[in-house]
C-alpha cells in the first residue's frame, strides 16, 4: 500500500475520466487541452480539485509549448519594449534611466544608442542582467 497520497475524490476521478490528462503531441490535442482548461476556470466556484486538475493539465500545456513553441529571445530596444508592456509601463516611467523622456523615445524608436550606463540601470530597474539589453545590430 502507498502511504501519503491523497485519495481522490469521486469528483477529481469523475474529472480525470472525462478528460484524461496525457501527453499533448499536436496542436489539436493541445486547443482541446487548453479548451479544458478555459471551461473550469469560466466556473463560479472553483474547488481545490478543480485546481489540482488544472495543474496537471497546465503542466501538460506547458511541456508541450517547451518542446514546440520556444519562447523568442528577446534582446535590446525589442526587450526593452517587450517588458514595458508586461509591465504596463510609459515612456515617461524610464526617464529615470534615460533623463528625459525625448532621449527615451529616440532610444525606442531605434534613433539613438544606449550608453553603458543605461544599460546597466535598465538591468538594475527591470532586475535582470544587463547582457539582455546588448544588441548586435
Amino acid at each position: 500500500m502507498t502511504t501519503g497520497l491523497k485519495t481522490p475524490s469521486n469528483y477529481y476521478l469523475q474529472l480525470t475520466n472525462t478528460f484524461p490528462p496525457r501527453p499533448i503531441n499536436n496542436e489539436v490535442e493541445l486547443i482541446a487541452t487548453q479548451s479544458r482548461i478555459d471551461s473550469i476556470l469560466d466556473k463560479k466556484n472553483i474547488t481545490q480539485d478543480d485546481k489540482d486538475y488544472i495543474k496537471v493539465l497546465g503542466i501538460l500545456v506547458y511541456d508541450y509549448e517547451q518542446e514546440h513553441e520556444p519562447m523568442p529571445i528577446l534582446r535590446g530596444i525589442e526587450l526593452i519594449k517587450a517588458l514595458m508592456k508586461e509591465g504596463n509601463l510609459k515612456p515617461h516611467n524610464l526617464i529615470p534611466i534615460f533623463g528625459n523622456e525625448s532621449t527615451v523615445n529616440k532610444v525606442l524608436e531605434k534613433k539613438q544608442e544606449i550608453t553603458a550606463t543605461q544599460i546597466q540601470k535598465l538591468g538594475d530597474f527591470f532586475c535582470i542582467s544587463p547582457i539582455f539589453f546588448l544588441t548586435s545590430e
